[in-house]
């Protein structure tokens, strides 16, 4: 099943989308929102479902043109959102290009941070900072979202609370990370917000491709119409998503609607290309002694998105410009 949200009211206004991307419905007489649907997703998940097998067979008389570019994030906003770095080779990559050994610990004790979930960006419409020298960066990301988990939820348990999936770019200003880090309290002012995928998806679309908590896919990246990066999401994924939604829970339980980020993809295979600028970069320290590729500047474009084996869109596009803020 693949659902939306029209860019309406703060919350949006939830559509079940056709598999092909085509097509849409409302569903206001079920949810009007995703958040509502998944406040009650014992109930609503089957109805949505017979909606959507309705939309792909062609039966549904209200069904409209769907367009990506009317979307806001799946969940425009959401209660809760915290972002894993599930590609311990990525993190293992940035330290050592700064010279930092990397603590044994990373590799069995997942790292995350809780971002900020009250304005996502959404998926067609333009990120908008106030300088470039904050050194902009995109970040291809994976996210599930949950219905409710209890707190302690081991990962086999976190797997059944698993619902939908989502691509994110998790925009970092990579200029700001550092001091932020050294004050010892973790991301805030370098974390801006992030977007989603136009769809949010359950596994069972993905097929095979879907296995061992892992979305085994290239993840599509391009900036500026150049092809940027391709790393398979199910490689080199050292902590799989049940894992991390189990570490979100560990002293707290998760409202139905949290968000959990996998960090950015990456394979110890670098002719995929990289999922983030700072990750060419410290390739090429760590190559050529210094990094040569910038920062996104204003009027760049950043593409993310995830075809199947039959190169069918699986989440629609990420498709953003980067523009200065004028606060005016």
């Amino acid at each position: 099943m693949k659902l939306a949200s029209l860019n309406q009211g703060r919350d949006g206004a939830l559509v079940v989308v056709s598999r092909d991307l085509t097509r849409a419905v409302r569903v206001p007489q079920i949810a009007a929102t995703l958040q509502a649907a998944l406040d009650d997703w014992a109930l609503a998940r089957p109805k949505l479902e017979a909606v959507y097998q309705r939309l792909n067979d062609g039966m549904e008389a209200e069904a409209f043109a769907f367009d990506q570019a009317a979307c806001h994030s799946p969940l425009p906003r959401a209660y809760h959102w915290a972002d894993g770095s599930a590609y311990v080779n990525h993190v293992e990559l940035v330290r050592k290009a700064r010279g930092a050994q990397m603590p044994e610990s990373f590799w069995h004790d997942p790292l995350m941070y809780q971002g900020g979930a009250d304005a996502f960006i959404p998926p067609h419409a333009p990120i908008r900072l106030a300088d470039e020298a904050w050194g902009i960066d995109l970040e291809a990301e994976l996210a599930v979202i949950t219905d409710d988990v209890p707190m302690g939820a081991t990962p086999a348990e976190a797997a059944g609370h698993i619902q939908l999936l989502m691509l994110v770019n998790d925009v970092s200003l990579r200029n700001l990370i550092p001091g932020e880090l050294a004050k010892g309290f973790g991301f805030y002012q370098s974390k801006p917000s992030s977007s989603f995928s136009p769809l949010a998806i359950t596994p069972d679309e993905l097929g095979e491709s879907w296995r061992d908590g892992k979305v085994h896919r290239p993840l599509v990246s391009h900036i500026n119409g150049a092809l940027f990066g391709q790393p398979n999401a199910g490689v080199d994924m050292t902590f799989n998503f049940p894992t991390l939604v189990a570490h979100a829970a560990k002293t707290r339980p998760l409202g139905a609607g949290t968000i959990i980020g996998s960090g950015t993809v990456s394979n110890y295979d670098r002719s995929a290309g990289s999922s983030c600028l700072a990750e060419k970069r410290m390739l090429e320290i760590v190559e050529q002694g210094e990094a040569k590729t910038p920062f996104l500047k204003f009027g760049d474009r950043v593409r993310i998105e995830m075809f199947d084996a039959a190169g069918q869109s699986l989440f629609g596009t990420i498709d953003q410009v980067v523009e200065r803020y004028d606060a005016r």
